[in-house]
Parts: structure tokens; sequence; C-alpha cells
């Protein structure tokens, strides 16, 4: 509570509306999103409680497309190279060429923390395209099922490197898994003349090995532990992402946290809120023995709009605060 000026600190023209004002019941998350055009649209559908009546993870349609002019979203190649790892909105705002008024990093906290999450674990020369692969096992998404396209950012964030996700997790339907997504452009924006919609128009190529840079997803139904021998013969991952994770609440982690131990592979987690990382370290370090040496702190690339009537009195934004471990030893 004593820092929540610099939770809800963002450098968004909608800042205010999206924290402050969602907290004090002055506007609510379908009042921002009507206010940036996108309410009820695509993606955008997920992100405020009209969704929750419609939402059916049995959808297997990509939605590829922003709802936004070219002006406002990423859907093309970035004009330069990353020069330097990203720490912050305004920098990936700065580099993209997005003005501070568009919405979309209410979607691209995913993409973001993903990225993030890379130099907290000390994987980062992966930014520098010194590797060609990058393979992560993403634990327990939902909503990120029906919002696949925004991981096609990747491709910008680690240009010249195929990534390659496995999400796992008991909200794919069983229908959908083993099923393969490559997402081979950029989500598109409105503009029926921008070169997004060209099929000419691929992502970044290395000029010196030949290869494209590439992102591709796996879905597999079921939790990681019971499903891990399965993707290992496929994918053996360089990191494990956890978002929003509530380590602590519910009881199905801990043979997951067992596995990753054994595994001894870098795992960042996510939480709503400092507390619930708090006690989901303390979970992690009960099991497995462990003291964390990736330590509780800010997203600099959370969700900039708060939770809407939290259960707890506490600021919580999606994916607020990180923690984890680069290397499980005793």
């Amino acid at each position: 509570m004593k820092h929540m000026d610099i939770l809800n600190e963002f450098p968004f023209s909608f800042t205010q509306e999206a924290t402050v004002q969602v907290c004090e019941k002055l506007e609510t998350r379908c009042s921002v999103l009507k206010k940036k055009g996108v309410h009820q649209m695509g993606m955008w559908l997920y992100e405020c409680c009209c969704g929750n009546s419609v939402i059916s993870f049995d959808c297997s349609r990509l939605n590829n497309s922003w709802d936004l002019s070219n002006t406002f979203c990423p859907c093309t190649e970035p004009l330069s190279m990353i020069s330097k790892h990203l720490t912050s909105w305004k920098e990936y705002y700065e580099w993209r060429s997005i003005p501070l008024h568009s919405p979309v990093s209410l979607l691209l906290h995913r993409p973001l923390t993903i990225y993030y999450a890379t130099q907290v674990a000390g994987l980062g020369r992966w930014t520098s395209g010194i590797s060609h692969k990058l393979h992560i096992h993403y634990l327990g998404p939902e909503k990120e099922l029906l919002q696949l396209s925004v991981f096609s950012e990747l491709h910008a964030l680690f240009p010249n490197v195929h990534v390659h996700i496995e999400l796992v997790g008991p909200a794919i339907p069983q229908q959908r898994d083993g099923e393969m997504i490559e997402l081979c452009n950029y989500a598109h924006c409105l503009d029926r003349d921008c070169k997004c919609k060209s099929s000419s128009e691929t992502v970044s190529w290395d000029v010196h090995t030949s290869k494209p840079s590439t992102v591709t997803l796996q879905l597999r139904s079921g939790f990681y532990h019971d499903r891990y021998k399965d993707i290992a013969q496929d994918s053996s991952p360089h990191l494990i992402v956890a978002p929003n994770a509530g380590i602590a609440a519910y009881s199905s982690w801990l043979p997951t946290i067992e596995l990753i131990k054994d595994m001894n592979i870098p795992a960042v987690f996510s939480d709503y809120c400092k507390e619930a990382c708090h006690l989901g370290a303390s979970c992690i370090t009960g099991v497995t023995g462990c003291s964390l040496n990736i330590p509780i702190q800010l997203n600099p690339f959370r969700q900039p709009m708060v939770v809407e009537d939290s259960v707890l009195l506490l600021p919580c934004y999606s994916n607020c605060f990180l923690y984890g471990m680069s290397k499980w030893s005793l």
C-alpha cells in the first residue's frame, strides 16, 4: 500500500482513468475501453466483464486484428532493431513509434512480460541474436487462448530467433490439444492500404543465416506435471513462465514445482500483487528447500489497468510482480 503511487505510475495519457479512477469507481474497465474505441472488439472483448458471458475456449479462430489504425498498433516490422534492453513501457512505445494514448499495452503486457522474464532469468543474450532458438513453456494460459496474435510481437522483441512457446494448462480444451499455430506476420491494423495486409509482408530475415524470425505456439491440455514427458519429446525449454500463477492458492502447483526444480530450468512466476508473490515464494521454498534467487520485483511491463473489484484491498494488476529461480540449487 505504501508503494501504491509507484504501482499506478505509467506514461500513458489514460493512466489516471485506468488506475486511480477505476479503483475509485469513477471509471470502469468497460468505460476505459469504450473511450479507446475497442470495447467488445475482437481480442479486447476479454479485458472486461462483458466478455465473461461469451468466452469460449473452444473458439479456434485466430483473431488477427488490433481493431486499431496502424498509427496506434505495431502491425509491421519496427523501424530499427532493439539497441538495448527495454525496461519500460515508454521505451517500448518510443521504439515502436506508438503514441502514448494507444491502448495496445493492455494486451501487449503478455509478450512483453515474456521478454522481461528472459532478462531477469539471465537469458538476455537471446535479444542480441546470438542464439537462433528460444523455447519457452508458458503455464496456465486462459485469456491468452483468445488473444494469441499478440504473441506475434515476439518477432520484433527477439529478431532472427525462432521463438517456440508451449502453452500448457487445464483451460485448453481437449480438442485443441496438440494444435500448432505459426504466427507468420504481425497482428493487422484496420487500414486497408497498410502493408501489413500484403501477402508478401513477412517478418525479418537474418542476412547471415538466411533464416526467418519465426514464432510458433503449441497448445497442450492438462497440468504441466502430467504433460511434461509428452512435451519434452518435442520441446526442451530454456525458460518456464507462469503468469498470474497464484502458486499458494492452488495445490495442483505443488507437483509442478517439484518437477521444475528437478529439471533445473529457469522459471519466472508473476502475480497480481506482492502479497501473492510472498505466499507463492514461501510455498516454493517449502516444497523445494531452495531460496529464490530472482527476488520479488515490480514488472515494468505489467498491464496498465487495475484489476476491477478485486477481493483484496490492495492495488492489483495483471503480471504485476515477478519472482523465481534462475538456477535451482540448494
